[in-house]
């Protein structure tokens, strides 16, 4: 792969990397930290939401967000030729 292929390729990844992330820091430490009070308004099941994200939310964010960088990654590799 040429140099300039492979920092775009490096590119793209860290930008994918930077937005999942940040969308998991905003539903972990906003949902379940600085919007708590206001979430746990809403009840789910016998539950306050706020409490809900602090405890479940952000791993099942988290989980979501590990199978979506999967198939984002697999479509990179695909289009600079580096999948196995």
């Amino acid at each position: 792969m040429p140099q300039k292929d492979l920092k775009k390729y490096w590119r793209t990844n860290l930008k994918y990397l930077s937005i999942l992330l940040g969308f998991w820091f905003m539903v972990s430490y906003g949902f379940g930290i600085l919007l708590v009070d206001e979430l746990n308004a809403i009840k789910i099941g016998g539950f306050k939401l706020g409490f809900w994200f602090a405890q479940q939310g952000s791993i099942y964010v988290f989980v979501i967000i590990i199978l979506i960088y999967i198939k984002l990654m697999n479509k990179l590799d695909e289009k600079y030729e580096v999948n196995e």
